[in-house]
């Protein structure tokens, strides 16, 4: 559902793709290509929310914010099943993986991939090509040439796949 909130409408791009189930909610922008998927929910109340091209909100994610402190997602991330962002930057070209938690004033840089379950910390910054992993999140180790085309390829996947969910996707009762 796609909810006006104190003046403050969505604005989505017509090539962007929303699932009925997810609450997208106030100032949130929505770029080309980007998806959200069944009951993610993206409240943008205190402060917005911006999905850059080709971006994927994956099903049962969060995204927050905090009064100054937008959550800003660059172009060509998966956000996994269940995660969690409050008021934090994703610059591009990522994965955050299931139940990862990234929370307020942290910023993952591009080419990075944040494991299933981490949490990265408020004002926590995780470097360029970094595989972060943990409760805390800490940087493991650099990412291999195949993992970067691995974030590449699923951010296509995802892609290819509201493509397919806006053609042939249709309720049934």
């Amino acid at each position: 559902m796609i909810r006006e909130w104190q003046g403050h409408r969505p604005r989505i791009h017509p090539g962007a793709f929303v699932h009925e189930s997810a609450e997208v909610i106030g100032q949130v922008t929505l770029e080309k290509d980007a998806s959200v998927w069944p009951y993610a929910v993206l409240r943008g109340d205190v402060a917005g929310i911006v999905i850059g091209e080709g971006t994927n909100i994956q099903d049962n994610t969060v995204i927050h914010a905090n009064p100054g402190q937008p959550a800003i997602l660059g172009p060509g991330i998966s956000v996994g099943h269940s995660a969690v962002l409050h008021g934090c930057t994703l610059q591009g070209h990522a994965i955050i993986g299931m139940g990862a938690i990234v929370l307020d004033g942290a910023v993952v840089e591009e080419d990075c991939i944040v494991g299933a379950g981490a949490v990265v910390s408020p004002r926590t910054r995780i470097p360029k090509g970094s595989m972060a992993l943990g409760v805390p999140a800490r940087v493991a180790r650099p990412l291999k040439p195949e993992e970067l085309e691995h974030i590449r390829w699923n951010a296509r996947e995802y892609l290819a796949l509201s493509e397919s969910h806006r053609k042939t996707s249709r309720r049934v009762f």
